[in-house]
């Protein structure tokens, strides 16, 4: 395997989302590009990742598996700046990673043996669909974390709401001005430490798209034109004070 990237800030700040949640991944590269899917050690919560073959200026790949230790992989990652292209190549049990700007700077990564089975990000059915903007998702978000840890998306009369209750409450409200949204009447609670993980994946793009149901678990997609991250989490299903 031998890929280039010529704007790997992307790479980057997606590997960075991901280690939040999953320490050891195993990276998927083929025909179509590189993917990454992977579920947390508390098996609450599931991510996905997709780099299409289209964002690499060189490609050359047949199917192939690597397992990486993400912590070590975002730290060399994170010395690539904008203006620095990104070459990854398989040899010999080793990720070799050099990053070219005004001089090449090389480095190799040790690949390690997972022992989990590949996994795919689960097919769920949802009553309701919320595109919105990634900034006023992030505040709502934010705001909850002031005063709860767990909070409800709720779809009713038409209007979808973020709304923490604790000692304190916190409440935010979009019509269809503010969010394009197609749903049923529904509420699901979601613990807030692993929101508060998703919305980094949000600060990739202007727009995240939320699907839920009642009680049910929560798909959030975050989409560029050349990049995919997906987070699915259970919910927490509790009588709430």
């Amino acid at each position: 395997m031998l890929v280039k990237l010529d704007n790997p800030v992307l790479l980057a700040k997606s590997v960075d989302v991901i280690a939040e949640l999953v320490t050891d991944v195993r990276i998927k590269v083929n025909e179509f590009g590189m993917s990454i899917t992977a579920r947390d050690p508390a098996n609450v919560s599931m991510v996905g990742f997709k780099l299409p073959k289209s964002a690499f200026s060189q490609f050359e790949a047949d199917s192939e598996v690597l397992g990486v230790n993400l912590d070590d992989f975002k730290r060399i990652l994170k010395r690539a700046g904008v203006g620095s292209s990104l070459i990854l190549e398989s040899k010999d049990n080793l990720l070799k990673i050099q990053i070219q700007d005004r001089i090449r700077r090389n480095f190799s990564l040790n690949l390690i043996d997972i022992d989990t089975e590949d996994k795919e990000m689960p097919e769920l059915e949802f009553s309701s669909h919320v595109k919105l903007s990634s900034v006023d998702l992030i505040a709502s978000i934010e705001d909850c974390i002031v005063v709860a840890d767990a909070c409800s998306f709720i779809i009713e009369g038409g209007k979808f709401v973020i709304e923490a209750k604790g000692l304190n409450s916190a409440r935010s409200e979009f019509s269809g001005d503010e969010a394009q949204i197609q749903a049923e009447t529904c509420k699901s609670r979601y613990s807030l430490e692993y929101l508060q993980k998703f919305i980094k994946g949000s600060k990739l793009t202007e727009k995240t798209v939320l699907h839920f149901a009642n009680d049910h678990p929560l798909k959030m997609d975050c989409k560029t034109d050349h990049m995919e991250i997906s987070f699915i989490l259970a919910p927490r299903v509790e009588t709430e004070d």
